[in-house]
This record gives C-alpha cells, structure tokens and sequence, in this order.
C-alpha cells in the first residue's frame, strides 16, 4: 500500500495528495459523497477540512465511519505536476 506523505484538501471538495514516491494527485471526493453511505456528511459543518492522516499514512481520515486508504487515492486520483 503506498504511503501518503501529505494531504490538503483544496476547494470544491478536491484532496491534493503527495505520495512518498513523489506522485501527487488530486481526488475529486464529490461522487463519493453523492454515492457511499455517510460521505455526504462531509459537506456538513466544514468536515471535508477536519481530516487528519493515520499514523501508518496509509488513510485519510474524517470519522470513524469515513476515510480513504490510500490504494484508492493513489489508483483513482488525477496525477499532477
């Protein structure tokens, strides 16, 4: 599983993602939060920006019941320069 070496979240519910191999992508969050149970709620109460990285960097995390391991982001984010 790659490892995360920093997350940011920009606007328009996109993550800007850099990976300890030096990939960066940017994944757009919206169709899981129109799609998968709970995701919705990160456009609720400024949560999409309370996230934090787990201590193996390998998810990014919002709650208990939503996060992203970072396989996902590595696969379906959009690389960038």
């Amino acid at each position: 599983m790659p490892k995360i070496k920093s997350v940011k979240a920009l606007d328009n519910y996109i993550l800007e993602i850099t990976f300890d191999d030096g990939k960066k992508v940017h994944y757009d969050m919206k169709n899981d939060m129109n799609t998968l149970p709970n995701y919705y709620k990160l456009g609720e109460n400024d949560l999409f920006n309370n996230y934090h990285l787990s201590e193996s960097r390998a998810f990014v995390i919002w709650t208990e019941e939503i996060d992203l391991p970072s396989d996902i982001l590595y696969e379906y984010g959009v690389e960038v320069q």
